[in-house]
């Protein structure tokens, strides 16, 4: 049984690695977050030693490591901006890090962590868990097999709605969060670059506060993307039926669909890090770099190379 800690307990996606802790038959003896909403941790781990101040949090992992109870792991689910400090700090406190997208908000960082890495000898784990859903490995084997010479043209478009709460936290400030394509879209141009290669071009039609869109160009695919946490993009006949989120990946017309077992992924990826396996810094690199472009390119005139749903912007 592994020792773990959870930094960031109090947060949307922490429920998923305190599940993943559990249902891998490990321990999560200590947690931390400013926040102290954190009752769900009575339903997966009652015992676990939980502080709201991080030197208190700081000097009971160094208690506990000098008495022989060293951490094995720190999960990390805080917010964008305090990842890498919180990596560093797990590495220096003798333990490996699982970290919650994105690993960082710019390419220097990624070079830094593995510096430290390579100072202590321990080592980040990262969650790219679309690397595991069965039908995207089913759509890179197919892409594997296409003729060298042949792109495929996708449409992204993910439209995961948000209360006005989004833009007054963390996550609506872009020095914090990285803004609207590193917050919710990351993962998807991980999967992108995993399932069709070298990013080839990355040209931005839209990026506000509440969504972006562009187009991206890959080895074997060309992208058309739109991004939302606006719900009056949600489409209208997805509305009337209450939905608040929209998800479709469409490959030459044919739909992609990998909701099922989303929400599982957490499991399986903490089951390949503790097998040996497990995505490690360098694998985020080509993503990380992808929305830092995004964070900072000019805006481009809307064409043909543009997302329909940006037409309806106005």
């Amino acid at each position: 049984m592994k020792r773990f800690a959870l930094v960031g307990a109090a947060g949307y996606i922490a429920p998923r690695h305190m599940k993943a802790i559990r249902d891998t038959g490990n321990d999560l003896v200590v947690a931390m977050d400013v926040n102290d909403s954190v009752g769900i941790l009575d339903s997966h781990f009652p015992d676990a030693r939980f502080f709201t101040d991080f030197e208190l949090f700081d000097a009971h992992v160094n208690a506990e490591r000098r008495a022989g109870s060293a951490l094995d792991y720190v999960s990390i689910a805080s917010p964008n901006f305090l990842h890498s400090a919180h990596m560093q700090w797990a590495l220096r406190s003798g333990a490996d890090a699982i970290c919650e997208k994105p690993l960082v908000l710019t390419p220097d960082q990624i070079d830094e962590l593995k510096t430290v890495e390579t100072e202590t000898g321990r080592k980040i784990h990262t969650i790219l868990q679309l690397r595991l859903h069965p039908a995207i490995l089913a759509l890179r084997d197919r892409v594997a097999q296409m003729p060298q010479n042949q792109k495929v043209d996708v449409d992204l478009t993910y439209i995961t709605s948000r209360g006005n709460w989004y833009l007054k936290s963390w996550k609506g400030l872009t020095e914090k969060s990285g803004g609207i394509a590193t917050n919710i879209g990351v993962h998807f141009y991980d999967m992108l670059h995993f399932v069709y290669g070298r990013v080839q071009e990355n040209i931005v039609h839209l990026n506000t506060p509440t969504k972006a869109a562009g187009y991206l160009e890959y080895e074997r695919a060309r992208v058309r993307w739109f991004l939302s946490v606006d719900v009056a993009d949600v489409p209208e006949v997805e509305r009337t039926k209450g939905k608040r989120t929209y998800r479709a990946v469409t490959a030459d017309g044919e739909d992609l669909e990998f909701s099922d077992g989303f929400t599982e992924l957490h499991t399986k990826i903490y089951e390949d890090i503790l097998s040996g396996g497990g995505f490690g810094v360098e694998e985020n690199r080509v993503a990380i770099e992808t929305v830092a472009t995004i964070r900072n390119a000019p805006i481009v005139p809307v064409g043909p190379l543009t997302h329909p749903f940006v037409g309806a912007q106005g």
